[in-house]
């Protein structure tokens, strides 16, 4: 199918940064994005203490970044110490939010049905909500890439309504290639995404899963943005480590907007 979905480039800054660090590269990359917003959607993903002061330091600027959540908690209030829910993160200027990421999976482990309830959560919020899914290493070399993929897509988005598909973004990280250096081949990476856009065909229609952006997340930097975007069904990028530096960061959006 002909792929419609907007680019969407995140840059997760982790457990990364300080106030005024995180500040200068708010704004730098702000600075980077302006030029480019009507071509790529650019979200940055601050650590909780920061979310404040960078979301008013954007608004200043009137910045066209958008303002992310590294995670969330399904409830809306209660007895819950240490979580933060939606509601929370709207009110300091929020509009995007990860659910699911490899680390919230694989070292705190979070299940699927803990993940769905905080896709639902966001989702219903208002906000917009990157899905990211992806399979570890002794899962890719058995040859169960694609089964992981469709279970965590379809464990997901389970009772997610088609008109909510229109704030929703899916990343494919292969938990093999974070932060080590490995990345998927743009023919591997194509073919994964490929899959998870038949996935959601499947689910919500040809139409709606064609508006849908599928990042590639895994060692992307500035050197293999361009070729990783040029596949057909990778429509941006969800960068960790060169989402730090401005000048790199600032490179992969632009291989974003070509």
């Amino acid at each position: 199918m002909t792929t419609t979905a907007r680019t969407v480039i995140g840059g997760n800054w982790k457990m990364n940064t300080d106030r005024a660090a995180g500040l200068a590269l708010a704004r730098a990359v702000s600075d980077a994005a302006k030029p480019l917003a009507s071509k790529v959607d650019t979200a940055i993903f601050p650590p909780f203490p920061y979310l404040p002061i960078i979301s008013q330091a954007l608004c200043d600027a009137g910045s066209s970044l958008w303002l992310g959540a590294q995670d969330c908690y399904h409830a809306e209030k209660g007895a819950f110490t240490g979580e933060v829910s939606v509601g929370m993160l709207k009110d300091v200027g929020v509009k995007i939010v990860l659910a699911g990421h490899s680390e919230r999976r694989h070292v705190l482990h979070e299940g699927d049905d803990l993940v769905n309830l905080k896709v639902r959560a966001i989702l219903n919020a208002g906000l917009w909500c990157i899905l990211c899914v992806g399979e570890k290493l002794e899962q890719r070399v058995t040859g169960q890439t694609d089964t992981v993929n469709e279970r965590q897509v379809r464990l997901g988005l389970r009772e997610v309504s088609p008109d909510q598909l229109a704030r929703l973004v899916i990343a494919y990280e292969p938990v093999w290639a974070i932060g080590t250096g490995k990345t998927a081949t743009p023919a591997d990476a194509q073919d994964a995404h490929f899959n998870i856009r038949g996935v959601l065909a499947d689910m919500f229609g040809k139409d709606a899963a064609a508006r849908v952006p599928i990042q590639y997340g895994g060692s992307v930097t500035a050197a293999n943005a361009v070729e990783l975007m040029a596949q057909p069904d990778i429509n941006g990028a969800l960068v960790g480590g060169a989402s730090l530096k401005a000048e790199d960061f600032a490179k992969i959006i632009q291989a974003g907007a070509r």
